[in-house]
């Protein structure tokens, strides 16, 4: 490493002596007005600097970074780690098996494939809520999923043995983001080579979209796409524009009954309103100081829904009491403190702030409480105009509904268990304690315990027609929720344990009683979910769900209790006690007091190290598992969960040309806000779509479909689900929803995999047409595979979220944006005509040129903006893909 600035200094903690690149060397720099977020940044820098990834211009740029000026300056952020959960990990270790293969037949070794960085995955998005409402739920749904999985999990244990550096958290665990911040995270590398000890800040990305939770912790890192993700345990670094930091300050307290369910809601609304895509946003002011680690993490697990690439928090006193309540060692947490303040990375009360592009403040006194919905986790609802707003929703959804479907009437008499029942719009049909986002929360957790306990003496339960589930997200949220004899209580209404996992939140609902289905479809009625989560996006959660609401543990409760959204939680009450009396939800809602005072005797470091004592053992179901051997996957022809993808068929060493673009037709014209869900397969597997005819025709029975996310290791799988969301609307064919298009040549409607396979035969490239907030929700690299697998050429959209912008370059899709104050309506396109896009350059255009020709008329002439930003982005996209580039830098051993 070239060291231009001498910054390699010793530091000396306890008895032992690290080296690292200190930031206090460059003090005639300034680098202390740098925000924390930055710091961390410039020490990647310092340490990396070779002359050619990272130069000493790369260091002074970032040295004299300007808080106001648009980024334009590229830099190479090299991660410590990379973190996978299984959905998004599979095909990953997919891609890395097929590179082994590609690289043998380039002329290489197999194991010149493999991570150079530590990678490790945490298998806590298979399992689904089959059973519930009883305590064997847990151990149902867990046997379920080995059934399901044993498939994907061989294989992931054949990774684990294959790959160095490659580790498996599995099943039965905990949930990716929460095992993170309680175990995995290092926030200081301690890391022994050449004999000395050095000492640098944790940083990583992940394959999914809240990886940055972490930074609650003080860890630098964020969501990739899982082709990104392995480019970087390939050694790649992650380039990158210097960003904006918007600064938000934080002041006060939350006041009595306020949870960080409610502060991250407002928190959400504030800075999606602001408008944060492509820009760091790090909290900073004394409100820190009585904002518990678990209250920053929640709020930090939220960055992708208010849009920002990362959610930084600094290191202070409050880090240092986490670190030691989950069982770190006493030793590295003195190395955390003496880093931290050797590199002016630690936060007290009054310190001057850093500068920032702009800022914003909050009193957390000002916080009401809240959910979010019925589709958006930005459309923040105050719990007291939740009936309202939910009244304004269904009122819409019914003139919808009387068009459609006359005979509809919302309404339908259900029997269960020997009882009837009315179900009606507003029904709360899933009630669901899940997700990271709050279950790594023990305040709310305990909260939502507590409420059981005291609905529980009053004579309340869960209403029949709810499927109630508590899904924690590691062992030691049950293991004090038992020692505060609270499972009990949680169980006795309804909320039995389903498993250690994403489940609700990742559209693993599972089924609801046929029973209840029936009434649904039979009234066609709006029913609604709710959960403690972080998405709820349009057919995410439910096919049968039409309103997803966000809420904190207790709030997922008194819904359940209630039954309805039609109903003011704040003056309405929940229902009549067994003494035929009504309860409010003041009557059961516990005290802040013995929350606290609950959560201090019960929270013991003790947990947290008995629980990750072996955490990568695995119980009975994992060890008994059978394993293929070799560096090569021996590749099952006859499997339906993993198959070796098509990507490097035919690869050569010298790329091919990128040409323009001609002859081209519209696949899909698609309005504003566009997520990766409606894109990228998710949820279960329609009976009727392309992917279940594929697996039908294989002899899979539906019962055996599992979900989309379970077979992300079959490339065939997935791109027949690409465009299938139920709820996507297509505007090529006005008034429909779901995977249909229209075919343009012979006018036949069909869906969109149909479409695009007829559209291969004949020879003729596909764009897509998309509104603002293109890509937006999770990190999917599944949104841009399965684009490129249907023969998209090119995305033509008003703007980008940033992951699905970089994913789309990555598999060599071309994604231009509209210039300011232009779309598709405004420049009268149709999605009907043939489109050419003309001067791209072999992809170093800044513009190019479209024409859209009719089928009469003249050509509809614009230009748009080319979304490949950076260098190393038109490096990948010359190659065919970032994939395709890294394995021809291998290939012929260049250091890229």
């Amino acid at each position: 490493m070239s060291d231009s600035f001498r910054a390699r200094k010793s530091l000396q903690v306890g008895t032992r002596t690290y080296e690292m690149f200190s930031l206090a060397a460059l003090q005639g720099h300034n680098p202390a007005r740098l925000p924390y977020s930055l710091k961390i940044l410039l020490e990647n820098l310092l340490r990396s600097e070779d002359g050619v990834t990272v130069t000493r211009a790369d260091i002074e740029a970032l040295l004299n970074w300007d808080p106001k000026a648009q980024p334009s300056h590229e830099i190479s952020f090299t991660p410590a780690r990379v973190i996978m959960q299984d959905f998004t990990g599979v095909p990953a270790i997919v891609d890395l098996a097929a590179m082994r293969e590609a690289m043998v037949n380039l002329g290489g070794k197999p194991e010149e494939i493999n991570p150079l960085a530590p990678a490790e995955l945490v298998i806590d998005h298979s399992v689904q809520v089959d059973e519930y409402g009883s305590a064997r739920a847990l151990a149902i749904n867990n046997q379920i999923e080995f059934q399901r999985n044993g498939e994907r999990y061989a294989f992931l244990r054949w990774g684990q043995r294959a790959f160095d550096n490659f580790k498996v958290v599995p099943p039965n665990t905990g949930i990716v983001h929460q095992v993170n911040i309680e175990h995995l995270a290092r926030v200081v590398f301690d890391e022994e080579h050449d004999g000395a000890h050095h000492a640098y800040p944790d940083t990583l990305v992940g394959t999914d979209s809240h990886t940055t939770m972490v930074n609650a912790l003080g860890v630098l890192g964020w969501g990739v796409g899982g082709i990104e993700a392995e480019a970087a345990m390939l050694g790649q670094p992650v380039t990158m524009l210097i960003p904006q930091v918007i600064g938000f300050k934080l002041t006060g307290g939350l006041k009595p009954g306020g949870t960080a369910t409610d502060l991250v809601l407002t928190v959400t609304e504030m800075l999606r309103k602001k408008g944060v895509v492509d820009k760091f946003v790090e909290f900073f002011g004394d409100g820190l100081s009585g904002l518990p680690l678990a209250d920053r993490a929640t709020i930090a697990n939220m960055s992708p829904e208010f849009g920002s690439t990362c959610a930084m928090f600094p290191i202070d006193p409050e880090t240092l009491r986490y670190l030691e309540l989950s069982g770190r060692s006493k030793e590295h947490i003195e190395l955390v403190e003496a880093y931290a303040k050797a590199q002016g990375m630690w936060r007290e009360d009054g310190q001057a702030p850093a500068q920032y592009t702009e800022v914003l403040e909050l009193d957390l006194a000002t916080v009401e409480p809240s959910l979010a919905g019925p589709r958006r986790p930005q459309d923040r609802v105050p719990l007291r105009t939740a009936k309202a707003v939910y009244r304004a929703n269904v009122q819409k959804m019914a003139q919808e509904r009387g068009q459609k479907n006359p005979q509809a009437t919302g309404t339908a008499t259900v029997s269960r268990d020997g009882k009837s029942f009315e179900l009606k719009d507003g029904a709360v049909l899933i009630a669901a304690i899940t997700s990271c986002t709050n279950t790594s929360n023990p305040t709310v957790m305990v909260g939502a315990g507590l409420l059981a306990r005291n609905a529980r003496k009053r004579g309340l339960a869960a209403k029949p027609w709810v499927k109630t589930s508590l899904a924690p997200g590691s062992r030691v949220v049950t293991d004090y929720l038992a020692k505060a004899k609270l499972l009990d209580d949680l169980g006795a209404i309804g909320f039995f344990t389903v498993g250690y996992g994403c489940t609700t939140c990742i559209g693993n609902s599972g089924p609801l009683r046929p029973e209840i289905s029936a009434g649904v479809k039979q009234g066609d009625i709006v029913g609604c979910a709710v959960l403690s989560g972080n998405r709820n996006f349009e057919g995410r959660i439910h096919p049968e769900v039409k309103m997803n609401f966000l809420a904190s543990p207790p709030l997922v409760v008194a819904y359940a209790l209630a039954g309805t959204l039609d109903l003011d939680l704040v003056s309405e009450p929940l229902g009549s006690g067994s003494d035929g009396k009504p309860v409010y939800l003041k009557d059961v809602w516990p005290n802040d007091r013995e929350v606290h005072d609950l959560i201090l005797k019960t929270v013991d470091p003790a947990m947290f190290r008995k629980s990750y004592a072996s955490v990568f053992a695995g119980d009975e179901n994992w060890n008994s598992i059978r394993v293929p051997k070799g560096k090569l996957y021996a590749w099952d022809q006859a499997s339906t969960y993993v198959k070796n993808p098509p990507y490097f068929d035919g690869m050569t060493m010298k790329p091919a040309a990128v040409l323009d673009i001609e002859g081209a037709r519209v696949l899909a014209r698609l309005g504003d806000s566009v997520t990766t869900d409606h894109i990228s397969p998710a949820g279960n597997i329609s009976n009727t779509s392309p992917a279940a005819k594929y697996l039908m025709n294989l002899g899979v029975q539906p019962l055996d479909f599992n979900s989309y996310g379970a077979r992300r290791g079959n490339h065939e799988v997935m791109m027949r689900g690409t465009f299938a969301n139920i709820r996507l609307r297509n505007l090529l064919l006005p008034g429909s929803e779901g995977g249909l298009t229209l075919h343009i040549p012979s006018g036949e409607q069909m869906s969109i995999y149909d479409a695009a396979m007829r559209y291969k035969l004949e020879g003729t490239p596909l764009v897509i047409l998309a509104g603002k907030e293109y890509g937006s929700g999770s990190s999917r690299d599944w949104a841009a595979k399965g684009t490129m697998l249907l023969g998209v050429k090119a995305v033509i959209a008003e703007s980008y979220e940033r992951i699905h912008r970089s994913n789309l370059i990555g598999m060599g899709v071309l994604p231009l944006q509209y210039r300011e104050g232009e779309n598709a309506q405004s420049l009268g396109l149709t999605g009907r005509e043939v489109f050419g896009i003309s001067g791209v350059d072999g992809g170093a255009a800044k513009v190019v040129s479209v024409a859209a020709t009719p089928a009469t008329g003249a050509s509809i002439r614009f230009q748009v903006r080319v979304r490949i930003d950076t260098p190393k982005e038109r490096d990948y996209f010359r190659h065919g893909g970032i994939l395709h580039y890294v394995l021809r830098q291998l290939a012929s051993g260049k250091v890229a």
